[in-house]
């Protein structure tokens, strides 16, 4: 067996022993109600962790994307109660946040800066610009999100006289797992993105275009991370500017968890969907749980966090005597 997959098989293993423990201890935890709600509910973050996936594998992070969240939501509500449409609020902002992320990239890639520094600054930039728009919460009223937003969730089954429903936030989720799988195996900006993670030098050595490799990836973060914030919208209907302070440490969570190397140049965009749904069975299992904190699901989640870089310190140490 490939040495590479074994964060990605245990992964799985994780999962599905926490789901199985779930199912034992709990019942109706594995019903099919609770398995949508952990897509639904986790959407956001899990569209975050796809762009957060491609910059960790190229060998960078990003730590804006939480600010960018929250600035498209409150973007989003102000706009719309100002008058704009959801949909041409929503197709601004996803280019704010497409340029945005390329910005970033362009910063790193031509001043040569540690992407950890140019998007911290990022963070704090987009952040305030959130607080000009508004500093206050804004409930988003308008029939797009209280009428077609519900009208598209897909009827799955039945369960008694009620309808189970796969919702709107769960579907992005699923396209945009799907379309990150697509584009990091089967195109060249993928290859080009894992050959820039597991080398620069060599990369460029090999004529790939580092620099606007860098560039696109930081900008698939930024579009990823203003998706994610209309995905918010769905849900909550709603912006804040001071809201999911932290969410970008959930996202590389998610990422690290799913098998993706912080080295670079080993990752999954399938793993990443199994690290947000581990995130979100753990914050399950407390919820079903009833007595515990909700704190605990972040000590759950540390240790996890510490078992898998102590399993990628030993895969990496694998590959270099290789």
């Amino acid at each position: 067996m490939n040495s590479r997959y074994l964060p990605l098989i245990i992964t799985a293993f994780v999962l599905g022993l926490l789901l199985a423990a779930g199912g034992y201890f709990f019942d109706n935890f594995l019903s099919l109600r609770v398995l949508i709600n952990l897509f639904g509910d986790n959407a956001f973050v899990g569209v975050t962790a796809v762009g957060m996936t491609f910059v960790i594998i190229s060998g960078g992070i990003d730590l804006s994307v939480a600010s960018v969240i929250a600035f498209t939501t409150i973007f989003i509500a102000q706009t719309v109660n100002d008058g704009m449409h959801p949909a041409a609020s929503m197709a601004i902002v996803l280019a704010i946040g497409l340029a945005f992320g390329a910005a970033q990239g362009w910063f790193i890639s031509f001043f040569n800066l540690p992407p950890f520094l140019v998007t911290l600054a990022g963070m704090f930039f987009v952040r305030g610009v959130g607080f000009i728009i508004n500093d206050i919460s804004l409930a988003i009223k308008h029939p797009f999100y209280s009428e077609t937003i519900r009208g598209l969730a897909i009827p799955v089954a039945r369960v008694g006289r009620a309808v189970v429903r796969f919702p709107f936030t769960a579907q992005c989720l699923v396209f945009f797992i799907v379309a990150g799988t697509l584009l990091a195996a089967f195109t060249r900006f993928g290859r080009n993105v894992y050959a820039i993670g597991s080398s620069e030098a060599s990369a460029r050595l090999m004529g790939i275009p580092v620099d606007r490799v860098k560039i696109l990836v930081y900008a698939l973060s930024g579009f990823c991370a203003a998706a994610a914030g209309c995905v918010v919208t769905f849900y909550m209907q709603s912006g804040n500017s001071s809201s999911f302070v932290g969410l970008e440490m959930d996202a590389i969570a998610a990422a690290v968890i799913g098998g993706t190397l912080l080295t670079g140049g080993v990752g999954w965009v399938a793993g990443t969907l199994m690290g947000v749904l581990i995130l979100g069975t753990i914050q399950s299992l407390i919820t079903f749980q009833g007595s515990l904190n909700n704190w605990w699901a972040k000590i759950f989640i540390g240790s996890l966090l510490f078992l898998f870089i102590s399993v990628q310190q030993l895969l990496n140490r694998r590959l270099r005597g290789r």
